[in-house]
């Protein structure tokens, strides 16, 4: 089969959880068919629009550059440039399936584009993209909130506070030219060290951006139109789907089943010396709603000599997010030991004897707790999400409630005084299910859509 994954952006420059399941997963289905990747790209030294063709670790990837030129809210999600850029991949690789990962930075007239040319749809739900503008994670930074109901009226306001309602003033402004890298440099490098400055300015030049209530409800509308086009959703947790059931999308068409990953070699887990304190770890982006905050006021509850926090992660991504961390672990026992490579997880999670998962939104099925699975390594989460089914409601790890530091600092207070209780929990992490195994679970929902009797559909008036 020829399959085409349609994903928000890629490896190597983009790193987290859906870019690298969708990257195993592609590299797995390779083995056997011709898989291709559509990703979009932030480059604003490239014009707006432009498609280049490159390769990934022998997978090849269509790349479709978005600076977030428009001129309307609604061409942020259905942008005629985009969505003729996108028809012409489709006609150059003539998929047998299209795989959908994530439709940020694209366009959601891909299912339809798809559907014009007989294609069948199915898609992977990893987080909230379709119903929620400002990147997914229903989560309005700036009011530090997380959202339970999609209120339009909130949307509107996170919208325009978010980095998408900045990118796209920016975009405006420069049209399809692209930025000297001299000058983006330079902007890079004054965001990284006056955060609060830069941050500052860039909400001022995002004024004007047009993203009414009104104009959200109808991104909604348009989105739940789109899942109309779309033959199969596989949520990774039941509180997705759950969701995406409440949200309208037809329970006969979406199905549960949660992430396969590829095997994991590395140094064994961690054998930690009589004594030694409790190594705490988090791995992943630091990002407000990741909770990264609670965590070290959780820490600064617990005595100083028994632990230590190691956190893996960019501290350039959002650098006044990060800054923020640094003043909390102030006087702390905690290392900020940076990003990752792709492969060096065993080496990370080896260093740990805990994993704590502390999200503020509503995570899918969170890829880091699979790998501490895989790794040995237990796992304190927040009860939030599809995190309290991967920890069998506190079975596999205790749960606390997100946003209480309180709560989380009294679950590691009794792993660090009882380190039975830390190897129980070791002795029950459950298994992971293998990537091949996945894949050939996405193989028989392949070959199944194709055997159904369908017809090209014509493009909407």
């Amino acid at each position: 089969m020829r399959v085409l994954h349609a994903i928000h952006d890629f490896l190597p420059r983009h790193r987290a959880g859906s870019e690298l399941y969708a990257f195993h997963l592609c590299r797995e289905l390779a083995l056997r068919h011709e898989v291709a990747v559509l990703c979009a790209e932030y480059d604003l030294t490239r014009p707006h629009g432009e498609l280049a063709r490159r390769e990934h670790a022998g997978l090849p990837v269509f790349e479709l550059v978005n600076n977030w030129a428009f001129d309307r809210f609604e061409d942020s999600y259905r942008s005629p440039l985009v969505a003729d850029q996108i028809a012409m991949v489709l006609d150059e690789f003539r998929p047998d399936v299209l795989h959908l990962h994530n439709l940020l930075n694209l366009s959601l007239d891909v299912p339809a584009l798809a559907k014009q040319r007989g294609i069948p749809v199915v898609a992977t739900l990893h987080d909230y993209t379709l119903v929620c503008p400002s990147g997914g994670q229903r989560v309005h930074v700036a009011e530090q909130h997380t959202c339970v109901q999609i209120d339009p009226e909130r949307c509107s306001r996170c919208f325009a506070q978010s980095p998408f309602a900045g990118a796209m003033a920016l975009g405006r402004r420069a049209g399809a030219t692209p930025f000297p890298g001299p000058a983006l440099g330079l902007a890079r490098a004054l965001r990284r060290r006056v955060p609060r400055l830069f941050a500052s300015v860039a909400a001022r030049t995002a004024r004007g951006v047009d993203a009414s209530p009104a104009a959200i409800r109808q991104r909604l509308d348009y989105a739940l139109r789109a899942c109309e086009d779309v033959d199969l959703f596989i949520a990774p947790s039941r509180s997705l789907a759950d969701e995406f059931r409440r949200l309208g999308v037809p329970a006969a068409k979406l199905r549960v089943s949660d992430y396969g990953f590829p095997p994991m070699d590395g140094p064994p887990a961690r054998a930690r010396p009589a004594g030694a304190p409790l190594a705490i770890g988090f791995v992943g982006t630091l990002v407000w709603h990741k909770g990264v905050h609670v965590l070290l006021e959780a820490a600064a509850r617990l005595p100083r000599d028994r632990f230590e926090l190691l956190v893996f992660g960019s501290l350039d991504t959002f650098p006044d997010y990060a800054a923020s961390l640094r003043r909390l672990a102030e006087g702390l026992p905690v290392r900020f030991l940076g990003g990752f490579e792709n492969g060096d997880a065993a080496r990370i999670y080896a260093q740990l004897d805990l994993l704590v998962v502390p999200s503020l939104w509503p995570e899918n099925s969170p890829l880091v707790i699979h790998e501490a699975f895989q790794a040995g390594v237990p796992v304190v989460g927040a009860r939030v999400g599809g995190i309290p089914d991967l920890l069998r409601g506190g079975e596999s790890g205790p749960l606390y409630a997100p946003f209480s530091a309180a709560e989380l600092a009294q679950c590691l207070a009794e792993l660090v005084d009882s380190r039975e209780r830390l190897a129980a929990l070791r002795a029950a992490l459950p298994a992971v299910k293998p990537i091949a195994q996945d894949a050939a679970e996405w193989e028989a929902s392949y070959a199944a859509l194709r055997a159904r009797p369908r017809q090209p559909r014509a493009a909407p008036a």
